[in-house]
C-alpha cells in the first residue's frame, strides 16, 4: 500500500504489482539448515578421528602425550556443544542456548590455548625438517581464524543471523584436521583436498543465503573470504625463510 498526500488529504492506494516486493523464503528454514550443517560437522569429525581416537578408546587411545589427549577432548566438546546449541535453537529453547553461550566462549578461549600448545608440541616432535616448520603455519592460522570469528560472534551475539554464521564458519575453519584424516587412502587426499572440503561447506552456506535471503549475508561473505584467503597464503608463508627461521627459533627456545 502507498500513502499519498493530495490537497492536504492523506490517501491510501494499493501499490502497483511491479513495486510490490515478493517476500524471500526467509529464515523459516534456518533451523533445518543449521541443524543439518551441525550434523555434517559432527559426522566429519567422527569419521576423521574414529580410527585413531574415538574408536581407539578415547583417553586410552595411543596418542603421543597428555596434551594431545586434552586437546582432543576439549575440541570434541566444542563440536558436541555446537551440535547441542543448534539443536536447542531448533527446539526453541533459546533460554538454555544463551546460558550455554558464556560457557562456549570460555571453552573457545581454552581451545585456542590448547591448539597453540598442541601445535607447538607437534613441531617439537617432528624435528628440524623444512616440512615440519612449514606445517606449523597451518594449525596456527586455524587458531587465528577460529579466535577471530568467535570473538566477533560474541560481539554480535544479539544479532542472530550474524552470530550463527560466524560460529558456523569458525567451526568449519577447524575441519581441515578432520577431513585430511578421512580414510580415503589416495595419494591426492592431502591438506589441499581437506581445504577444498571446508570450502565446499562454505559454498553450502553461501547457497543457503542466496535461497533464504536472496543475497549473501555480509558475515558469510566476510568470514568465507577471510578463511579462503588464509588457507591460500599460509602455504607460501610456511615455506618462506622468515617463517622457517621463526619456527626454528620456537624449537630452540622450547628445547
Amino acid at each position: 500500500m502507498l500513502r499519498l498526500s493530495y490537497g492536504g488529504t492523506l490517501v491510501t492506494v494499493a501499490a502497483p504489482q511491479s513495486l510490490a516486493t515478493k517476500p524471500a523464503p526467509g529464515r523459516r528454514y534456518d533451523h533445518f539448515f543449521f541443524s543439518v550443517m551441525s550434523l555434517l560437522i559432527l559426522l566429519t569429525v567422527f569419521i576423521g578421528f574414529a580410527h585413531t581416537y574415538y574408536l581407539a578408546g578415547l583417553f586410552h587411545a595411543p596418542l603421543p602425550n597428555r596434551i594431545i589427549h586434552i586437546h582432543g577432548a576439549v575440541f570434541s566438546c566444542w563440536i558436541l556443544l555446537f551440535f547441542a546449541q543448534t539443536s536447542l535453537v531448533a527446539a526453541h529453547r533459546i533460554d538454555i542456548h544463551r546460558r550455554l553461550g558464556l560457557f562456549g566462549f570460555g571453552l573457545s578461549c581454552l581451545m585456542v590455548v590448547l591448539g597453540l600448545w598442541a601445535s607447538t608440541d607437534v613441531l617439537l616432535r617432528r624435528g628440524d625438517s623444512f616440512a615440519a616448520r612449514a606445517f606449523y603455519a597451518v594449525p596456527l592460522s586455524d587458531m587465528l581464524v577460529f579466535a577471530t570469528f568467535v570473538f566477533f560472534a560474541y560481539r554480535f551475539r544479539t544479532n542472530a543471523p550474524a552470530h550463527k554464521r560466524l560460529i558456523l564458519t569458525a567451526t568449519i575453519a577447524l575441519l581441515d584436521a578432520a577431513f585430511v584424516r578421512w580414510p580415503i587412502g589416495a595419494p591426492w587426499w592431502h591438506l589441499r583436498a581437506a581445504e577444498f572440503c571446508t570450502n565446499a561447506l562454505l559454498l553450502g552456506l553461501i547457497a543457503y543465503d542466496l535461497f533464504s535471503l536472496r543475497t549473501v549475508h555480509r558475515m558469510t561473505l566476510w568470514a568465507s573470504a577471510s578463511l579462503v584467503f588464509i588457507q591460500q597464503v599460509r602455504h607460501p608463508i610456511g615455506a618462506s625463510s622468515f617463517w622457517q627461521h621463526f619456527a626454528a627459533s620456537v624449537q630452540n627456545v622450547l628445547r
